[in-house]
């Protein structure tokens, strides 16, 4: 099934691009993307959910596609979480839509984990691909990520303005290229690797050139293409400057309450670096309704390495707690 055409909601000074699936009386289920994606790397499941009689919507993120957002350093502060949780809000508003079940891989994760605590009236359920719910930790994060991994790792390098996404912005469809392949190693075999080696400085084999990059490639021409023409027209810096509010995020979060009230899937890769199986060790105790599920030989992009056993996951889900 084509992809669809993109409509325009107003939300929060934003005119934001959303793409829908499935009946309009079905219960909405609002799917997030992270960094670099976009609304297109939830293709796979869009029908999938659409098709199982769920009103499925997949917004391009502030930042990203044809949603956009403000540039320059002063616009950095509008990337923050309260500022993406409240696009959601207003994208629900614009729709007429009470409550709405969120999906959330990568950074969107990390927005849909929030949305119950800061909109627990407009949340039905929520679902965590890759990304679990992470409680607020007691310094921070730049700071612990900048003395365990150093000025390399990829998020550290990203607090510096301009400086990322000049790099990306200069050849696009390179960017996607490095960005979308599958991991060229298990988890275990990371693990094994000297110290030195797993500070996460991803962006060293960007510059050193495409001939030194491991892994398969994960987009096909039309799908390389699709992203290329999304991050030309938007630009990395909305993206990277979600990455750029961690720290306020972190102070603005202070006294939360941290617990998710309704009932919540949680899938994880079971090769993904970064967003490890592990971190879903004691979600229980911030997510009691949680249902957990790893999904093997996969690493961090899910939506697109192993499309039909997370679909299955979700619509199986969605059916037994929404259906």
């Amino acid at each position: 099934m084509a992809f669809p055409e993109p409509r325009y909601v107003k939300t929060n000074g934003l005119d934001m691009a959303i793409y829908e699936q499935g009946p309009k009386d079905g219960v909405p289920v609002v799917m997030c993307h992270g960094f670099p994606e976009i609304a297109y790397s939830w293709r796979h499941q869009l029908p999938a959910v659409g098709g199982a009689g769920f009103r499925a919507i997949a917004p391009d993120m502030r930042g990203y596609g044809n949603t956009g957002g403000p540039k320059g350093k002063d616009a950095v502060p509008l990337y923050d979480m309260e500022h993406l949780t409240g696009d959601l809000v207003g994208m629900l508003d614009a729709l007429g839509i009470e409550k709405a079940i969120f999906a959330g891989h990568d950074w969107g994760g990390m927005v849909v984990w929030q949305m119950p605590l800061r909109h627990p009236d407009r949340v039905a359920g929520v679902i965590g691909v890759n990304t679990p719910f992470m409680p607020r930790g007691p310094i921070d994060p730049i700071a612990g990520m900048r003395m365990v991994f150093g000025e390399d790792m990829y998020i550290v390098y990203f607090q510096q303005y301009g400086v990322a996404e000049k790099m990306f912005d200069a050849d696009v469809a390179k960017s996607m290229r490095f960005w979308y392949r599958k991991s060229a190693m298990k988890l275990a075999d990371f693990d094994a690797l000297p110290a030195d080696q797993k500070n996460l400085s991803f962006l060293k084999s960007f510059q050193a050139g495409e001939s030194t990059w491991t892994g398969e490639q994960l987009l096909n021409k039309e799908e390389l293409d699709y992203y290329t023409a999304a991050f030309k027209k938007s630009g990395f810096e909305g993206g990277i400057g979600w990455y750029r509010n961690f720290t306020r995020n972190w102070q603005q979060s202070e006294g939360q309450v941290e617990k998710v009230n309704v009932p919540c899937l949680m899938v994880s890769a079971a090769d993904d670096i970064v967003l490890r199986p592990e971190l879903t060790n004691g979600m229980e105790n911030f997510v009691p309704d949680l249902e957990k599920h790893i999904i093997a030989d996969c690493g961090h992009w899910t939506q697109a390495e192993k499309p039909a056993e997370l679909n299955a996951l979700m619509v199986d889900w969605l059916k037994r707690r929404f259906g």
